[in-house]
């Protein structure tokens, strides 16, 4: 669908408030300082500066979920009854999906430390939402918030930032076109995006052409609203969450291999969703642990959903001292206690199936492929060029200024383990890069200086003190 007069006036009503805050912002900024608070100006940036002394010890739980925090949201405001919520992840990505469903009419009450509860309106019970949804940097909230707005009875409109708008939305927007749906995108298939009220949506039987939990759960959701079966065929498995969360919720969800299928119709009945422990954050610690002399670390209550665990088996098959221990069930999904000890790596061959099972966590597996014995080659990962930042090139750069021979590829990267030399680098802006490279300092021979971390609050919350705790030697400055 191209840009509609429509869509025009709304992309300008969204900037305009945006432009408003910012400015209001800045006025709040000057009084303060008057009244001698200080308050730190838009314009600086957050620094990393972390020394290589030290080694990850002790007990530790990271923060929830990111991915099953979304959904929780999603699905329990849809559902017919009160869901209630715990491990509810505090991040600014899974704030903006629980503001958005506040927006559209649904009273949430929460966060309080990680619970939350949610006032289901039912399948139609949804309003429109008085100005454009904001989703700040969460792809996953806009992709998902596409397929599920696609079929109500009233328009929407959604902006991002700077970030998310680069972020191409056409994998989402194209096979919702087929079921139906009326989305106004740039001209180059990015944000905003302006979805015009469903007149009908139709079930149809889409085979993705990358593996992608965001297109597939996007496509479920609008299958929600559709008229007979939607059907989704991925390449290869991923993430499983949407699926898992739907059967919690009531729904009858068909899975056979690859091909996931859901009719139209029907409701959703609110339940209690217990989130576990994210294990993309916990991977960072892993790593870490791995590479830091001494190490001998637990991270309690994490996800060890079968299509999540990519990064245990491969760093496993680096030479990683991994294990899981108390494994057990908590809302739907499999949890487990992993310890994790100091032990020599060794660059591998990443096998092709594990590669959509770790996808979130290559910036970290980068900087273990960096401090092993060998070389690494990741091939198959194209999806990483199109994530919060161009990932493999961001990463092999920022190896190669702290002294490590790092290859980037068009669909992956190939790096030859050493020794990780001081140095600053730059994450651009991309909450992962940031924190992989704070966990890399423990493997190198001096301090490394991270710039741009300030969206490490987007999926970790409390991220430096939890390292602090840990022994991970990191200050923050603004500058």
């Amino acid at each position: 669908m191209s840009i509609n007069p429509l869509f025009t006036a709304l992309f300008r009503v969204g900037t305009l408030r945006r432009l408003i805050l910012s400015k209001a912002e800045m006025l709040l900024a000057r009084r303060l300082r008057v009244f001698g608070v200080p308050l730190l100006s838009v314009e600086k940036q957050l620094f990393y500066r972390v020394r290589p002394a030290g080694r990850l010890t002790g007990r530790w739980r990271v923060p929830g979920d990111k991915s099953i925090s979304h959904r929780s949201i999603m699905l329990g405001a849809i559902a017919e009854g009160i869901t209630e919520v715990s491990g509810f992840l505090e991040g600014e990505d899974s704030l903006a999906t629980l503001r958005a469903f506040r927006d559209l009419g649904v009273a949430i009450e929460g966060p309080q430390a990680g619970e939350v509860r949610i006032q289901g309106v039912g399948l139609r019970g949804l309003r429109a939402a008085k100005a454009a949804l904001d989703l700040g940097n969460s792809g996953t909230s806009m992709r998902l918030l596409t397929g599920l707005l696609a079929g109500q009875g009233f328009a929407s409109t959604l902006i991002g930032d700077a970030s998310l708008s680069r972020r191409p939305m056409r994998r989402v927007t194209e096979p919702l076109a087929r079921m139906g749906a009326r989305i106004g995108t740039s001209e180059q298939g990015t944000a905003p995006l302006c979805l015009a009220p469903a007149e009908r949506l139709e079930g149809i039987d889409y085979a993705m052409p990358v593996p992608s939990a965001q297109v597939k759960s996007c496509l479920l959701l609008a299958g929600l609203y559709a008229e007979g079966r939607t059907c989704v065929e991925e390449p290869a498995p991923t993430r499983d969450h949407t699926e898992r969360m739907l059967e919690a919720f009531g729904k009858t969800v068909e899975r056979r291999g690859n091909r996931v299928c859901v009719r139209g119709g029907g409701g959703l009945r609110a339940c209690r969703i217990e989130i576990p422990a994210d294990i993309s954050s916990a991977a960072f610690f892993l790593v870490g642990a791995s590479i830091a002399e001494g190490s001998d670390l637990t991270l309690e209550h994490v996800g060890i959903n079968p299509t999540r665990i990519g990064v245990i088996n491969i760093l496993r098959a680096m030479g990683a001292d991994i294990e899981v221990l108390n494994s057990r069930q908590a809302g739907g999904e499999p949890v487990g206690d992993l310890r994790v000890r100091s032990a020599p790596l060794r660059g591998i061959p990443i096998p092709a199936d594990q590669v959509p099972l770790a996808i979130d966590e290559f910036p970290a597996l980068f900087i273990a492929a960096a401090c092993a014995e060998g070389e690494t080659l990741l091939r198959g990962a194209e999806e990483l060029r199109v994530k919060e930042s161009d990932r493999i090139q961001v990463m092999a750069e920022g190896l190669q200024r702290l002294g490590i021979e790092a290859e980037p590829l068009p669909d992956g990267i190939r790096i030859r383990g050493g020794s990780l030399g001081a140095g600053a680098v730059q994450s651009h802006g991309d909450h992962r890069i940031a924190m992989a490279f704070a966990m890399g300092a423990l493997g190198a021979g001096g301090a490394v200086e991270i710039a741009d971390c300030a969206n490490v609050n987007t999926s970790f919350p409390g991220f430096v003190g939890l390292a602090r705790g840990a022994g991970l030697n990191i200050e923050e400055q603004w500058a």
